[in-house]
């Protein structure tokens, strides 16, 4: 008895604690973007599912945009169709655009709205072709920054214009949008857009209080092999000062471009956390002490306190 009362208390102190940031949220869009490395395991992507779920109970209003990058790799392979990733980003021939729109808008987007089936969570799958709401034109050939040689990505968009009407609908009437992130231009070609840069846009177009950016590492790392070196906080500058220095490279990179488009185009705050912690979301969001990297357009612009512990 003693030790269920102790649990028992300790449940109602968190939930105390929680109370401020859940009056602050409720109401409040958070854009969460998943990538595709949490899919490979039913009980991690459940777990996160999970804390997404929490955040729609409280009343915010969440859009979860997943990715599916290994997935992806491991049909591709199955079938024969090589992969080319270069700087952190899939080449897509026409061959793998085929696979692309089966794993994205068919196995992952299918198998995340089963799970929240079955955690009672109204959830709608859609991809950035459905009702425009992702406007794209296919990539042209591009320079390398590493080398200056040029490259064409093949069937991968840029985004011209997010129309999110749809989104607001759904959210309007309660329901949880999932977005894969497969768009088309106008004459109806599919392209391969990345999830980061999709979540981005879309957070940007729905004035999102967050964008939260769940990775397979505890957040953005001073030291790439060094779990321990997580970064609590940054800003712009940070974020250049750590490109400049080399400290962010390959899968990061397009990270980091996504998460400055998302606070130039008026997100309030983002957040890399985690996928592999079962608290990662909840613990960034509902704590002051956080979980993962915070980043805000500047610095000086959090209060002392924030400095010490921004949630």
């Amino acid at each position: 008895m003693i030790t269920h009362r102790g649990d028992q208390a300790l449940a109602i102190r968190a939930l105390r604690s929680a109370a401020p940031y859940i009056r602050m949220y409720k109401g409040k869009t958070f854009v969460v973007k998943a990538g595709g490395g949490v899919f490979a395991d039913p009980a991690t992507t459940r777990a996160l599912v999970e804390q997404i779920g929490i955040l729609h109970y409280f009343g915010v209003r969440v859009v979860l945009v997943h990715g599916g990058g290994p997935q992806l790799t491991e049909l591709a392979a199955a079938l024969g169709i090589p992969t080319r990733v270069v700087e952190g980003r899939r080449v897509t021939d026409e061959k793998s655009i085929e696979v692309t729109a089966m794993v994205l808008n068919g196995l992952i987007n299918t198998r995340v709205l089963a799970i929240c089936r079955d955690l009672n969570i109204d959830a709608v799958g859609i991809s950035g072709v459905d009702a425009g709401l992702v406007r794209a034109q296919r990539r042209p050939p591009v320079a390398l920054s590493s080398n200056g040689a040029m490259v064409d990505f093949g069937f991968v968009g840029d985004i011209d214009t997010v129309d999110t009407r749809v989104l607001q609908k759904l959210l309007d009437n309660g329901l949880m949008p999932v977005v894969s992130p497969l768009s088309a231009d106008e004459s109806g070609t599919l392209l391969n857009i990345n999830a980061d840069t999709v979540a981005a846009a879309i957070g940007a177009a729905l004035g999102a209080e967050k964008l939260i950016l769940c990775t397979g590492t505890p957040g953005i790392l001073g030291s790439v092999n060094d779990p321990g070196s997580l970064i609590s906080y940054t800003d712009l500058r940070g974020l250049a000062r750590l490109r400049q220095e080399g400290r962010i490279a390959d899968g990061m990179a397009p990270k980091a471009k996504a998460i400055e488009e998302a606070l130039r185009g008026g997100v309030r705050r983002v957040h890399v956390v985690s996928y592999l912690s079962p608290e990662g979301i909840l613990g960034e969001v509902f704590t002051n002490e956080g979980t993962g990297t915070l980043i805000v357009p500047d610095v000086n612009a959090l209060s002392p306190a924030e400095q010490q512990s921004a949630p």
